[in-house]
């Protein structure tokens, strides 16, 4: 997908969401079908991407967020330390 998808819209059922042109629900530009696709909030509820494979849809980012792939913490990494050099004279 181009564009970032939504977890949770606020008004889901104004826009169809079978491609990334995201149209209004009036208005489909995309030939795709005469009908406008649901976002999966309005089947399935608001825990929707719990449930499945959504990678095709979410970005790595996104489901980070929603818990779906663990925060891996960054490794903990030593200051660096400048020492002083002796001079040879």
């Amino acid at each position: 997908m181009a564009k970032k998808f939504p977890l949770h819209p606020k008004h889901p059922e104004r826009i169809c969401w079978g491609c990334d042109k995201y149209c209004s629900a009036e208005d489909l530009l995309c030939g795709n079908g005469s009908e406008r696709i649901q976002h999966p909030c309005e089947m399935d509820g608001d825990e929707w991407y719990r449930n499945g494979d959504w990678s095709n849809l979410l970005t790595e980012a996104q489901m980070r967020e929603a818990g779906i792939i663990p925060i891996v913490p960054a490794p903990s990494v030593k200051p660096h330390i400048k020492l002083p050099l002796k001079n040879k004279h």
